[in-house]
């Protein structure tokens, strides 16, 4: 996980997994040294980053973003001086936060004049956040991510075990999928889990009405052809 004052940054194509990643890693925090700010949804303006800052460290946030500002600096900053705990803010879908959002995130690690940022900060997001970080205009932002990460597709093997362990959890035996409808689906979902888990469950569709036994290239196939239908 980030350092205090240090801003990390990860990126991924959609379903890569990257929320599930970082609610894997939040669960190993130890939480009585830690407090965890989720915002999932950057559609709340740059006033609502302040909101929800405010609410979730147990204020009630005012109405004028003037008064926000330095409201929520300051639970920042008590939040770490008082209590001892150091604040992660995660911003899923990061890729579609405004230029004012991100400029306001920028001013908000700057809370202390480059002293010390009041918290560590997690960028979620595809691709496309990488690349627009990158605009001269955000570069005093770019320049405070000490943490990148490009998270990829799976490999052909992680696929196979991924397909396993789901039909182990469903209670279903380990070898329903032959080995060629797995090549085929991890192949055309590119290791993707949320695009394999698509894939995977139009070939179990595909098994049934076919009244076979195990999900094979057939079936596969199949399984591409309605997906890529759609």
């Amino acid at each position: 996980m980030v350092s205090q004052g240090a801003l990390g940054l990860i990126c991924g194509e959609v379903g890569a997994g990257k929320t599930c990643t970082v609610r894997a890693a939040i669960a190993a925090l130890d939480h009585s040294r830690h407090t965890i700010i989720y915002l999932p949804n950057p559609a709340i303006g740059a006033r609502g980053i302040y909101r929800q800052i405010i609410a979730a460290l147990g204020e009630t946030p005012g109405f004028y973003k003037a008064n926000l500002i330095p409201h929520g600096s300051e639970l920042l900053y008590r939040e770490r001086t008082e209590r001892g705990k150091q604040v992660v803010l995660i911003v899923d879908e990061a890729h579609l936060l405004s230029g004012e959002q991100l400029e306001e995130l920028r001013l908000l690690t700057n809370a202390e004049m480059d002293s010390h940022s009041p918290f560590a900060g997690l960028l979620l997001g595809q691709p496309t956040l990488r690349r627009r970080l990158r605009f001269g205009s955000f570069a005093a932002l770019d320049q405070r991510i000490a943490l990148r990460y490009e998270l990829p597709g799976m490999s052909d093997k992680e696929s196979a075990a991924y397909i396993r362990h789901h039909l182990e959890l469903a209670g279903g035996k380990d070898n329903l999928f032959s080995d060629d409808a797995i090549e085929l689906l991890h192949r055309t979902a590119r290791g993707i889990p949320r695009q394999l888990n698509n894939l995977a469950t139009q070939a179990l569709i595909a098994c049934y009405a076919g009244q076979k036994a195990t999900v094979d290239l057939s079936c596969a196939q199949a399984a591409v052809a309605e997906v890529q239908a759609e």
